[in-house]
């Protein structure tokens, strides 16, 4: 039995660490919410990496040249000189070489199939991590509580994203339509998706940055208004980026390339030309490139709301996310009219496409930081 002890007795040093012992919620978790949040950042630097070869696949006439989607054993290239005149005489039959590229030796086409393979390849590669991670931390059982769900939406959108890669192929690997190239609102379907994925994995990297502890507290203090706000400022940037891939689709950029008018003129010419009238909200060049234009305005004009009711925020790092935002969005709508005005050259186009990354990244951001602010106190501020 223990003796009387003094009130002015210190406790022992195995009671004070005892009394300091982390919550329920963050025990024994910390490595994996680190392991698994690097693990993250691979795949959205990967995907990043995706929709830019994606993006200079488009722009070098490539994607139609493989014009068979063989998910496992399209991983081998053609290994001899009678393979490569075997898928040669392929694409051969093909709308796109009949009309567009009949002048191409064997040596041209096997430029635009590497460009192509290399897209396909790096979409197995993202596969393969994603699968190597998810299942090691499940069999590691280091995965958090809660997340199995939530780690497991990236693979699957990612195996419906090879689905909807070659429903788009499929739209250009025709014979007699006249087809030269993929159907616009299915790259848009394809390119939309892969910003869907984007923005789940930024989200889970935001969310795993924290400890549930500091998520469950900072919860408290969301931002309602301010974060309804930044829900659709991203919504109505997710509509823009879809425009942009019917823009892109078209090759609408390079169709009139005067600036603040459109073919001279404040509305494009021959805007509804084709038939039935909902067909040129796809596939007439200026009618695309219009709506792309003015809707670019009206998303800038709401940013610009958005964003000084973001600085009225009580958290220093919330405001700087929406100036951050903000900033990324009207550098992109210079970069768009620079690239209208230079005819869409590969490298401009190129970095509008990776702009448009950085923005819906930072927008994700800003929206996160209002439903979770980080705190700070009077000697920090």
């Amino acid at each position: 039995m223990s003796g009387k002890r003094s009130i002015f007795e210190e406790v022992s040093d195995t009671e004070k660490q005892q009394a300091v012992q982390p919550g329920m919620i963050d025990r024994g978790r910390s490595d994996a919410r680190g392991a698994i949040r690097v693990w993250l950042m691979i795949l959205f630097a990967l995907v990043v990496v995706m929709i830019a070869v994606g993006g200079l696949t488009r722009l070098t006439d490539s994607g139609l040249s493989i014009t068979e989607w063989r998910p496992v054993t399209g991983a081998i290239p053609p290994l001899s000189e009678a393979d490569w005149q075997a898928e040669f005489d392929k694409y051969k039959q093909i709308d796109q070489w009949r009309i567009q590229n009949q002048w191409m030796e064997l040596s041209d086409f096997k430029f635009i199939y590497w460009w192509e393979w290399g897209h396909r390849q790096l979409g197995r590669v993202i596969g393969l991590v994603w699968a190597v991670g998810f299942f090691g931390f499940l069999a590691l059982r280091r995965i958090p509580t809660g997340w199995k769900g939530k780690l497991l939406i990236p693979g699957v959108l990612g195996g419906i994203q090879g689905a909807v890669g070659w429903w788009m192929v499929a739209s250009g690997v025709t014979q007699g339509e006249g087809m030269t190239a993929v159907a616009s609102y299915r790259l848009a379907t394809h390119l939309g998706l892969a910003f869907v994925i984007l923005g789940f994995l930024a989200w889970y990297i935001f969310e795993l940055g924290r400890s549930e502890r500091d998520l469950m507290q900072a919860r408290r203090a969301k931002e309602a208004k301010l974060f309804s706000l930044s829900t659709g400022l991203l919504h109505f940037t997710f509509l823009q980026i879809l425009i942009g891939a019917l823009v892109a689709g078209i090759d609408a950029g390079r169709s009139y390339t005067d600036w603040p008018l459109i073919g001279g003129q404040l509305l494009p010419p021959d805007a509804t030309m084709l038939e039935p009238l909902w067909r040129n909200f796809f596939e007439s060049p200026g009618l695309v490139q219009f709506i792309h234009r003015c809707v670019g305005y009206l998303l800038l004009i709401f940013a610009f709301v958005v964003w000084r009711r973001g600085g009225t925020s009580a958290h220093p790092q919330t405001r700087f996310a929406f100036n951050a935002a903000f900033a990324a969005l009207s550098l992109q709508v210079v970069v768009g009219i620079v690239t209208v005005v230079y005819a869409a050259p590969w490298q401009i186009a190129i970095f509008h496409q990776f702009m448009a990354v950085i923005v819906w990244t930072l927008i994700l951001r800003a929206r996160f930081l209002t439903a979770y602010p980080i705190a700070t106190s009077l000697r920090g501020a």
